[in-house]
């Protein structure tokens, strides 16, 4: 009976010291998200109610309160609406090809052709560079004196090509930038997809096939349900990426030409550091996450609906 109670008592010390230890392994990380993301963030709120400038930064005098005349001014003067339209265009277009891109792709790497394993390796090196220097490679492919897309069109054509400022040109600037993110994020979309296909159960896909279904019909049926998880993952990432890209925005752009590029990432330092406004750009940016968080609490609630049915 003692022994029983004396093994208890070690097993109820054993749990509480587990407990501790994962509680003092989880302590920095919680400390680490109040102080760099929630404090931030509820600060930057608070801002967008003032009239907040560098001289108070300069100073150190606090904000004078002036309700929501920062958000007011931004709509009078047709600034966030088309920031807003920019950044859900991008973000949409980028998002759907990036998906059916790294799925095409991750089907063909998971049909054991000759050198997947080597494309695999590869094919990270765009998303392994940073963004910044993403956008410089970009810039100069897209060069509309010496550029390479220039180069390849001239041979191309055989030299008939005159203007070709992507970049330059309103109507062509939000591809370009477009291109130059694809890029950069398919092939990590690749991976998660490919991941997920090489989870499909093989028992499953063999059944289907003795039953007679063709290869559409097993992806559709089987292929597609089973990576739903994945799926739900890879494209919520990408559209948060998507939604905050401003390096890239800004490398190769600025916000240009003629706002044709101004996403709500680059409203929101133009009004904070160019315009030297930081109660306007706090405001920006509290939109610019309040519609992040909408989108990204649509998407789920419509996977959870499928999911459901």
């Amino acid at each position: 009976m003692m022994s029983k109670t004396i093994v208890q008592k070690r097993r109820m010390k054993a749990a509480t010291g587990d407990k501790v230890f994962s509680v003092g392994l989880l302590v920095p990380a919680i400390v680490l998200t109040f102080v760099f993301i929630l404090v931030p963030v509820i600060d930057s709120v608070i801002k967008s109610f003032t009239k907040y400038g560098i001289r108070n930064v300069i100073s150190g005098d606090p904000g004078v309160w002036n309700n929501f005349e920062n958000y007011i001014k931004l709509f009078q003067n047709d600034k966030l609406m088309p920031a807003i339209t920019t950044t859900f265009i991008f973000v949409i277009g980028v998002v759907v090809v990036q998906f059916f891109l790294g799925l095409i792709l991750a089907v063909i790497l998971d049909s054991k052709i000759r050198g997947s394993r080597f494309l695999r390796s590869i094919m990270m090196m765009p998303w392994v560079v940073p963004t910044m220097i993403s956008g410089m490679v970009w810039l100069w492919i897209y060069q509309p004196q010496y550029g390479l897309l220039r180069y390849l069109m001239q041979v191309v054509t055989g030299g008939s090509v005159s203007d070709f400022a992507i970049l330059n040109n309103p109507d062509t600037a939000l591809l370009g930038i477009g291109i130059a993110a694809l890029w950069k994020q398919v092939p990590l979309t690749t991976l998660l997809l490919l991941a997920g296909l090489q989870s499909v159960p093989a028992d499953m896909l063999e059944a289907a096939t003795v039953d007679g279904a063709s290869a559409p019909r097993r992806f559709v049926s089987i292929v597609i349900p089973y990576m739903m998880s994945v799926i739900k993952v890879t494209v919520s990432m990408s559209i948060i990426e998507n939604f905050k890209q401003f390096p890239l925005f800004w490398t190769m752009t600025g916000g240009g030409p003629d706002g044709a590029t101004t996403t709500l990432a680059i409203l929101s330092y133009r009004e904070a550091f160019v315009s030297n406004d930081l109660g306007s750009g706090a405001a920006v940016t509290t939109v610019w996450m309040l519609l992040m968080m909408l989108v990204v609490f649509v998407y789920n609630r419509v996977f959870r609906a499928e999911d459901m049915t």
